[in-house]
């Protein structure tokens, strides 16, 4: 897992895309609708911005081009899903940030 740790802090942008791909593999306009809905609106990431995160995902061996599973789908549309380094790199992460807000409840608590 010490890979995973050297690839971290992850942006909010891609957080949420591998967050998006864990279950299943996702075209980016499914993405873009997942994640908002995931943050409540909070959230919206842009075509642009989302296409710039996917780019770089992939070349960090975060996520690949994922086979259509559908024959009569759109041939524009690239499928993506998370590799096992993926969602390595996403559970480091989580565990990262739990300790973050841990150690912030943990000050606050003294205090109060």
């Amino acid at each position: 897992m010490e890979l995973s740790k050297d690839l971290l802090p992850l942006t909010e942008a891609f957080y949420y895309i591998l967050v998006t791909l864990y279950p299943r593999a996702a075209h980016g306009y499914a993405m873009m609708q997942d994640v908002e809905k995931m943050s409540a609106g909070r959230v919206r990431i842009g075509a642009g911005t989302l296409y710039t995160a996917l780019n770089t995902l992939q070349k960090k061996g975060l996520i690949e081009n994922a086979p259509e599973a559908d024959v009569g789908a759109d041939s524009r549309r690239k499928l993506y899903a998370i590799t096992e380094l993926g969602r390595n790199v996403l559970k480091a992460e989580m565990e990262r940030m739990e300790e973050l807000l841990s150690n912030a409840r943990s000050a606050i608590a003294n205090v109060e």
